[in-house]
């Protein structure tokens, strides 16, 4: 087979993947936020268990009038929304979903490449924020920055704690040097790793750049249609990135009880979402921080648990 024809299949495979799984978890969200809140809403579109809630709600914006501010950017208005998802199918091209090459675009340097494009969603919620010509819009971009700014650190220091112990930056490199026994010591870089990754993505109880009690909705705010739906869009495919960067990093990617060889993409898609379930489950049952609580759980309780991790894997690393 042609190179140029085996990469074309691989990034159309990681295009319907980016398509399709963010979905998933989107009705995932509608269910099980209905059951553990007892939302009847969600339960009716379509009469059975509601399964057409999502097709409702993407007729919904499709029939939404997309309105620009007079006073805004329109320039800018119009590109943050497709800004905010770039990145995120740019970073599934890099996971590997199982072992012998199944992955997009295998990098010796992949973790590296995952980190400094994760970073670009600053610029969209930015963009957003200021061309908006809001107050209240630039108030929640600012909320924004000062969050991703603060939780990047403890993001990349958990994740260069996994790369110290498995000896090398590749996503699939990782994944073959993982052992069980890492989760004893490696437990405190995941849970640094998966909270900063939920700042990053700005999910509850991580929302204070949108903020609806206080500032409307944030960077949001003059938003609709489509382009709303595209935000939207861009949490989801945050909350598959983030849970497979779990998977990957700290919970042994492919690696299953039995047939790695051969259900290793299984054993990735499953622990994707099942960490994306706690995902939808923490929305569910913590309430929002205030802005001080939030920086402040990153400088002193973040940061300081990465950098220990860090020295206990150097620690393990000279003396093992």
């Amino acid at each position: 087979m042609p190179v140029w024809v085996e990469l074309a299949i691989r990034v159309l495979a990681v295009v319907i993947a980016f398509l399709t799984l963010p979905l998933i978890v989107g009705q995932a969200e509608h269910k099980v936020m209905a059951h553990m809140q007892g939302r009847l809403g969600p339960m009716y579109a379509g009469a059975f268990h509601g399964w057409a809630q999502l097709i409702a709600d993407g007729v919904k914006f499709a029939q939404k009038e997309d309105v620009t501010p007079r006073a805004a950017d329109r320039a800018v208005f119009r590109l943050a929304p497709v800004v905010s998802l770039l990145p995120y199918l740019v970073v599934l091209l890099v996971i590997p979903l199982g072992p012998h090459g199944l992955v997009a675009q295998p990098l010796d340097i992949g973790l590296f490449f995952v980190l400094a494009v994760v970073g670009v969603g600053v610029v969209a919620v930015l963009m957003a924020a200021w061309s908006s010509a809001n107050k209240y819009a630039l108030l929640g971009g600012l909320r924004a920055a000062a969050q991703l700014l603060g939780y990047e650190l403890p993001f990349v220091l958990a994740a260069a704690s996994v790369a110290m112990a498995a000896g090398t930056l590749s996503l699939s490199g990782i994944v073959q040097n993982w052992r069980p026994w890492w989760l004893v010591w490696q437990l405190p870089a995941m849970l640094v790793f998966f909270t900063a990754g939920l700042a990053e993505i700005r999910r509850p109880p991580f929302d204070m750049p949108i903020a609806d009690s206080e500032l409307v909705f944030g960077y949001l705010t003059e938003y609709t249609g489509l382009r709303f739906a595209f935000f939207l869009l861009a949490e989801y495919v945050g909350i598959v990135v983030v849970a497979a960067l779990t998977t990957v990093l700290f919970l042994g990617g492919w690696r299953g009880p039995f047939g790695d060889t051969e259900l290793g993409w299984l054993w990735t898609l499953l622990k994707v979402f099942a960490v994306s379930f706690v995902i939808i489950w923490l929305r569910v049952a913590y309430p929002r921080l205030r802005e001080d609580q939030l920086q402040r759980f990153s400088w002193v309780v973040l940061i300081p648990l990465a950098l220990a991790d860090i020295m206990i894997t150097a620690f393990l690393k000279v003396a093992l």
